[in-house]
């Protein structure tokens, strides 16, 4: 079986169309509660996010799609570096994450121009923490117990790429 590889054609910035649609996503169980917000989220409050993130430069809001949209993916740019944030539609095949993955580091570094791409992840979200690793972020620390959900005190983990190793990857995978 050979490799799909889908890039910067595949992202498109996220629309005012687009909101139901990620808010169902954002608020299904299966991302909610991975996420540093947790609680459902009413259209208003999307709305809001929506626009002073529209409003911002600094901030790219995308829509990952093939056929039909599959995922959202998130930039803040600061200085040189980008944090991103990503999750896949809930339905999304399986491969979609590793695909959105490489296809955003594709886009950060060629589209918008960065040094390096940092993200982090809840030390249960297992899912992420391989993906991170997967598509070659390097683990740079463990905040301790430092999000509290409520209940729990949970570790972050911090995750970076460089250009030069995404460069390096991207030779590799020739």
């Amino acid at each position: 079986m050979m490799k799909q590889v889908l890039g910067l054609d595949n992202f498109r910035e996220l629309e005012e169309q687009d909101l139901e649609l990620v808010l169902s996503w954002r608020n299904h169980p299966d991302i909610r509660g991975y996420m540093y917000h947790q609680h459902e989220i009413m259209m208003d409050e999307h709305r809001r996010w929506f626009e002073q993130n529209k409003a911002n430069p600094s901030s790219f809001l995308l829509m990952f799609e093939t056929t039909i949209p599959l995922g959202f993916v998130s930039f803040k740019k600061t200085g040189a570096c980008v944090e991103w944030g990503f999750y896949t539609a809930p339905d999304a095949p399986k491969g979609t994450g590793t695909l959105l993955g490489e296809a955003a580091l594709q886009y950060a570094f060629e589209k918008i121009e960065v040094h390096k791409v940092c993200g982090q992840a809840l030390g249960y979200n297992q899912a992420s923490k391989r993906l991170h690793q997967k598509i070659g972020f390097q683990l740079e620390g463990v905040l301790r117990e430092q999000y509290f959900d409520g209940e729990h005190d949970h570790d972050i983990f911090c995750f970076g790429i460089l250009l030069d190793e995404w460069q390096m990857r991207q030779k590799k995978s020739v």
